[in-house]
């Protein structure tokens, strides 16, 4: 039997349901850490929202602002997700404003495509410098 939703849903439960985070544990650590506040509170995982309740959390780097419209325990497709809550509109203009500044000033470690050169990488370099060294060496002996 499932549960009435009339006396609320879990948080942990509403936020993987409305898919702000991939799974419940993932969602359950991140009000573990204090990084979700339901009505200007920090809230545990077991607490029941209720419509109305307003919700601070941070998806990355992104601080986002939703108020609970509609509950839900069950996992349903995006469109239905998105149904579940209402971005406020300070929010909304944050999180345009934030990716807005990432594609004007983009961080400069994500344009980094490699990070320590492979086994292949590092005898092709060996390669160039046996072949530059040689080089130099003829047209030193003239």
């Amino acid at each position: 039997m499932t549960p009435s939703l009339s006396s609320g849903v879990r948080l942990d439960k509403w936020l993987w349901a409305a898919r702000f985070f991939k799974t419940r544990s993932l969602a359950a650590d991140e009000i573990g850490k204090h990084r979700v506040h339901v009505n200007g509170q920090v809230a545990k995982a077991s607490r029941e929202l209720k419509p109305g309740d307003e919700l601070q959390l941070r998806q990355g780097p992104v601080p986002r602002t939703v108020r609970v419209v509609a509950l839900s325990a069950v996992r349903g497709p995006a469109p239905v997700a998105q149904a579940l809550y209402e971005e406020t509109a300070e929010s909304h203009a944050a999180r345009e404003a934030f990716a807005q500044q990432r594609r004007v000033a983009p961080e400069p470690a994500l344009a980094i495509e490699q990070g320590r050169p492979t086994k292949r990488d590092r005898r092709q370099l060996a390669d160039w410098d046996r072949w530059s060294a040689s080089l130099d060496g003829n047209s030193g002996d003239g």
